[in-house]
């Protein structure tokens, strides 16, 4: 609901439509610090916080520099949202990285599971796992490099974002094989014929198929609906959206 409802209010009205668990996106450095989590807390009383997720481009590239103080600041904003998620009893931060664009080279896989090693062991210092996501413009661009990471850090969990997947140009069931055994959290939209994202139901997506092939490849976490501001008119829409999406689930299940 960015640009559309304040989190605080957007908790409420996720309440109201009946869902059990929501994704609290942190957009700001404001936000990131523990101060605005304290406050947000009675706000989401009654939702599990499967996961919370930072505006990456702030400071993540940091975390990933050959540098340390460079690494120093990445790490001192990784540890307020940290004391953020606890606040929020949340056990899982969604990870991007840095900024790798497809044709890139890239930093040397060897160096780059080493910082991100020492970042999953940061968070797990404070009862969180991290998860990295595939995103068209990030880290983990393109199948394959979750499966090369992972066999260098077996605590490495991933996140599925079925929009960022096709934005890649690789097929989304490339991704579900390469993250089996380890995904940890989904990101759901869908796309109409026009190739624009929309919300579930809406666009041409067989979501019966993706969740037998999550299922297949172990999944048994949390998936959210994440769309943009611009994807939809109004929030009833949503409850639509979430209303189709578990009753897909529960047929599988």
């Amino acid at each position: 609901m960015f640009l559309k409802k304040s989190t605080e209010d957007a908790a409420a009205i996720i309440k109201d439509f009946g869902a059990e668990t929501a994704e609290i996106f942190y957009q700001t450095f404001y936000e990131y610090r523990p101060e605005f989590s304290k406050a947000l807390a009675p706000a989401i009383d009654g939702l599990d916080v499967c996961a919370v997720h930072a505006l990456s481009s702030n400071f993540e590239p940091q975390l990933l520099s050959r540098s340390r103080r460079a690494r120093g600041d990445g790490y001192y904003w990784l540890d307020q949202i940290m004391r953020s998620a606890q606040l929020l009893n949340c056990k899982r931060y969604i990870f991007h990285g840095g900024l790798n664009l497809k044709g890139g080279g890239g930093p040397d896989i060897n160096e780059l599971a080493g910082c991100i090693r020492e970042a999953v062991l940061f968070c797990a210092r404070y009862g969180v796992e991290l998860s990295i996501e595939n995103v068209s413009w990030s880290t983990y661009n393109r199948p394959g490099i979750f499966s090369e990471l992972k066999s260098r850090i077996p605590e490495l969990t991933g996140v599925f974002d079925i929009k960022q997947a096709r934005r890649s140009g690789y097929p989304y069931q490339a991704y579900i094989r390469d993250m089996a055994g380890s995904i940890s959290h989904v990101h759901l939209s869908d796309i109409d014929e026009n190739g624009r994202i929309c919300l579930p139901d809406k666009g041409i997506y067989d979501f019966g198929e993706i969740f037998r092939r999550l299922k297949d490849a172990g999944f048994d976490g949390s998936a959210v609906i994440e769309v943009y501001s611009k994807d939809y008119e109004n929030v009833e829409e949503l409850k639509r959206a979430l209303d189709y999406i578990n009753e897909i689930i529960y047929k599988i299940n």
